[in-house]
């Protein structure tokens, strides 16, 4: 497979709002490509594959976990923050793999799971042997499991309490999320001279960045929930400042799995900033609510929510990703609703949540797939592609909990799907071979040869929303629609005088989750009397009235990106 990428000049472009402008690429080390015959993936065969994604037009990678780890929660129960596990590779491949990425101007944001460790890390191993050594108080201990009977459990299918006991200190721990994954204290200044260590060390080895894992989670107390308590917001505003003043252009981002106005509190404010950016958690149930129900009410509900952020300040945005299709942020009416549209077998649910593959998902549409993605590209916040969904792959739901979406990447028709030269049974999950997805029909080899693929078509919007300013950096204003089956919105951006000197632009996106052709009237006062034009070709469209108004009719689930401008 050969790629034919942009020539660029080596290193990263100087854009200080270069977060709200990318598009992201998460990247599972282990499931990617294999270099080495061993049956999982490493860095080095990542490393081989960034022409690929530099062809694709990813501006940044985001990896989880690779630290050493016994991989019971896949990777984020880490056992040793400063060590690499064997199988993924070396220190100096990883630093290869940042100076190759950066010489192909994408960036590499790196998982750091900061609430907890592993069991068998040695700081939880010092603190339950000797409780009065210097590790005694990392973890949070209590002699009964009956504090703060308020804080929920997460895990509700695998935990039955936040606390575990530990039969050597003879006390119970506090833990989040599994059992095997201690709380660290943060209430001790030691482990934040710890964490900050962690963060220095990959800093310093050149990572743009950090995915902060469960980051809510940090403190809790007697009066609150555990979720985004005051000490918390106070840490990240620390950690802020720190990487701000020494490591400029790197960024911090959220992952708090809590309503808007909740999650943007983990931006703080302009005087006193947390993190720079944030993912956006309610928006992607509704989008796949959306798609089944044929109704945009949900979306647009959530979608004109305002809620005020910092400058800079942005959203990560996404469809899927290694973790279930959380539907936390709906109601239980709601949550039944998709689990009969998306995950009618048990197997297809995990925790609150479906652990399933966006094709799958969709049932392989191609129309689903296309507005679902153009829906994504064009929402405020950047885009977190997750990888192998640009080609539709598939999963395996009779594999163990998250693994049935993370198998290994489909290169070719070949053996293994071209992820590695091991014998199929030595590989660390199955390639996917059912009907449908088989590795011999969706791979990348084959869409590469097909101009009209997926691969080609999510290319095709990838470069084109990079091309346009108003998606990265713009406001959007959501517009009344007279057919209850069609969202439509403007980007707006005033233009500035930043190093991509960009200027105005206005661009209307309109969607339809009809699944039937149907026209709609969109009223749009402020652009009065001016023309569009396809974002895609150019084609001149229907202009809008003098009273405001622009009438569409849209295929079955399609969508518009139209230019405003006046007549050309």
């Amino acid at each position: 497979m050969s790629f034919t990428a942009p020539i660029q000049l080596p290193g990263l472009t100087l854009d200080p709002l270069w977060y709200r402008r990318a598009v992201f690429y998460e990247v599972m080390v282990r499931s990617f490509v294999d270099s080495n015959g061993d049956g999982a993936g490493d860095l080095q065969g990542l490393v081989s594959r960034l022409d690929y994604l530099q062809w694709l037009g990813i501006d940044a990678l985001w990896l989880p976990p690779f630290f050493n780890s016994p991989l019971r929660d896949g990777g984020y129960d880490v056992s040793d923050f400063y060590s690499i596990l064997p199988e993924f590779g070396t220190i100096d491949e990883f630093k290869d793999l940042v100076t190759k990425a950066h010489e192909r101007n994408m960036r590499v944001i790196i998982d750091l799971p900061l609430n907890h460790t592993s069991d068998a890390h040695e700081w939880f191993q010092a603190s339950r042997s000797d409780p009065d050594g210097p590790f005694g108080d990392f973890y949070v201990w209590n002699d009964t499991d009956e504090k703060w009977p308020d804080i929920r459990i997460i895990f509700t299918d695998t935990e039955d309490s936040n606390w575990a006991f530990d039969s050597e200190r003879r006390q119970f721990y506090f833990h989040r999320f599994f059992s095997h994954q201690p709380d660290l204290n943060f209430e001790n200044p030691a482990v934040h001279e710890a964490v900050f260590e962690v963060i220095r060390y990959w800093l310093d080895m050149g990572v743009d960045g950090f995915r902060l894992d469960a980051i809510p989670y940090l403190y809790e107390s007697d009066e609150g929930n555990g979720e985004g308590e005051p000490p918390t917001h106070e840490f990240i505003k620390t950690l802020r400042r720190m990487v701000d003043r020494d490591y400029p252009g790197r960024v911090m981002i959220a992952e708090a799995n809590q309503w808007p106005r909740e999650v943007a509190a983990f931006f703080g404010t302009d005087e006193e900033p947390e993190c720079h950016m944030a993912f956006d958690f309610p928006v992607m149930p509704r989008i796949f609510y959306s798609l089944r129900s044929q109704q945009a009410d949900e979306l647009v509900n959530v979608l004109s929510e305002t809620t005020d952020i910092p400058d800079g300040a942005g959203w990560g945005v996404f469809l899927r990703n290694h973790d279930e299709l959380t539907l936390e942020m709906v109601s239980e009416e709601y949550r039944q609703a998709m689990y009969g549209w998306y995950a009618y077998d048990p197997r297809m649910r995990a925790n609150i949540g479906i652990r399933r593959r966006l094709a799958p998902l969709l049932d392989n549409s191609r129309a689903e797939l296309e507005l679902a993605h153009a829906l994504l590209f064009s929402l405020p916040g950047s885009p977190f592609l997750y990888y192998g969904d640009e080609i539709g792959m598939g999963d395996n739901i009779w594999l163990p909990d998250r693994d049935s979406s993370r198998t290994p990447m489909q290169w070719t028709p070949d053996r293994n799907a071209g992820f590695s030269s091991a014998d199929p049974g030595k590989l660390f999950l199955p390639v996917v071979q059912s009907l449908v997805y088989h590795f011999n029909q969706v791979n990348v080899e084959s869409q590469l040869a097909q101009s009209r693929s997926l691969l080609h078509w999510v290319r095709n919007v990838i470069h084109t929303r990079k091309a346009h300013p108003a998606f990265g950096l713009g406001d959007l204003t959501v517009l009344s629609v007279d057919n209850p089956s069609v969202l439509a919105f403007v980007r707006h951006y005033e233009g500035s005088d930043n190093p991509m000197g960009d200027s105005r632009e206005d661009v209307l996106c309109v969607f339809s989750f009809a699944h039937n052709p149907v026209s709609a009237t969109i009223e749009i006062p402020e652009y009065a009397g001016l023309n569009t034009y396809d974002l895609f070709g150019g084609a001149q469209f229907p202009g809008i009235g003098d009273d405001g108004r622009l009438t569409l009719t849209l295929g079955t689930q399609s969508f518009f990106w139209l230019h405003i401008a006046p007549a050309r």
